[in-house]
């Protein structure tokens, strides 16, 4: 994809060490025998986790999450009891004991979520099994003990974190789209619920300009249509012009990544984001289902992640392989310092608006 005419859930984190078996037998067994009686940890793909993490996490009753090891290519899943431990074992998965069910770190997310306070995040960790609220440098005085009283009113279920930079979204992923007022970058190409060609990107660029092009001050070659911005953060817009729209993404060396079609991003999974202010950088899924309240309003069910993302990289491509999974939205810190940056996931908007993916 040419830089500018080809203007292109389970919760799956690190575990150390494989589960210790359970004592079986007399004090006097050896140690062949201990390891007879070790559970058999399965070597999966992050999509093969994935399936294996639905198929038990949808059976396990108090079901905590689960988490892939990407470097041990094992999936790692949280149980609260004894029953549900044998069965994930059984099944060559990970048992991890831990206090709280999805659904309690879920609730306490939300009651911090209520509590809207602009400049903070929150996201579910699985590894530790607790809500991490991070505040930005903002944040402070009656605000910051605002938000440590909601913090410690949810007991053990949350912990709060600071973020030197600021929380904001990336307006100034893929190629450069201009527009009166604004940059910002193309995340996909699709094709809309109308059947006609067109691209997506993030709803606070939609939302803020009506007119794209591929040049600063250029012709226009799209139209925004529909979008939301906060509450979700996408948008489409659609091709006036006779534009390259292959489905794939710009490399910035000279190459490009196919994209077949959308995908779920998995908490451990390694992804790429591709963006016109600061091109590719690498990075892992830190948590999904994040909620992050900017200036302009909170946005639900955000990818977080541990990529770097400066202004001009909003609504960017954030991809695994030929798999779309998230348009840049926002976050804190640059890709000098490093930093946080949180995603829109692809498979909502698409459903939202009604488009596919090429």
């Amino acid at each position: 994809m040419s830089q500018h005419r080809r203007v292109p859930k389970r919760r799956i984190v690190l575990a150390g060490s494989a589960v210790a078996a359970l004592a079986v037998g007399t004090l006097t067994a050896t140690t062949a025998n201990a390891s007879q009686d070790a559970p058999t940890l399965k070597s999966l793909s992050s999509t093969s986790a994935a399936q294996l993490a639905d198929q038990l996490t949808s059976d396990i009753k108090g079901d905590a999450g689960s988490y892939y090891d990407a470097k041990a290519n094992k999936l790692v899943v949280n149980v609260t009891d004894e029953a549900a431990k044998e069965k994930v074992e059984a099944a060559g998965a990970q048992a991890k004991v831990v206090t709280h069910t999805l659904a309690q770190l879920d609730s306490a997310k939300d009651a911090l979520t209520g509590k809207n306070i602009p400049g903070t995040a929150r996201s579910v960790d699985v590894k530790t099994n607790k809500v991490v609220v991070t505040a930005d440098k903002t944040v402070k005085g009656a605000e910051l003990a605002k938000l440590k009283k909601a913090v410690k009113a949810q007991g053990g279920k949350a912990e709060l974190k600071r973020a030197e930079g600021e929380f904001t979204t990336k307006i100034a992923g893929g190629d450069a789209i201009w527009g009166d007022g604004g940059r910002c970058s193309l995340g996909f190409n699709v094709t809309t619920a109308d059947g006609k060609p067109g691209f997506l990107t993030a709803g606070h660029c939609t939302t803020a300009i009506s007119s794209w092009s591929d040049s600063q001050g250029g012709q226009p070659i799209a139209e925004s249509g529909d979008g939301k911005f906060p509450g979700n953060d996408y948008g489409i817009a659609t091709y006036t012009g006779d534009v390259d729209h292959p489905s794939e993404v710009n490399l910035y060396d000279g190459g490009t990544q196919a994209i077949s079609g959308a995908g779920e991003a998995q908490v451990g999974q390694q992804v790429t984001r591709s963006g016109s202010t600061t091109q590719v950088h690498d990075g892992t899924v830190k948590a999904v289902d994040a909620s992050v309240t900017y200036p302009e309003g909170t946005v639900d069910g955000l990818i977080q992640t541990d990529v770097c993302a400066e202004p001009g990289d909003s609504g960017g491509s954030l991809f695994a392989g030929d798999k779309a999974l998230g348009l840049t939205s926002g976050g804190s810190g640059d890709c000098s310092s490093g930093g946080e940056t949180y995603f829109q996931p692809v498979p909502a908007a698409l459903d939202a608006l009604g488009a596919k993916i090429g």
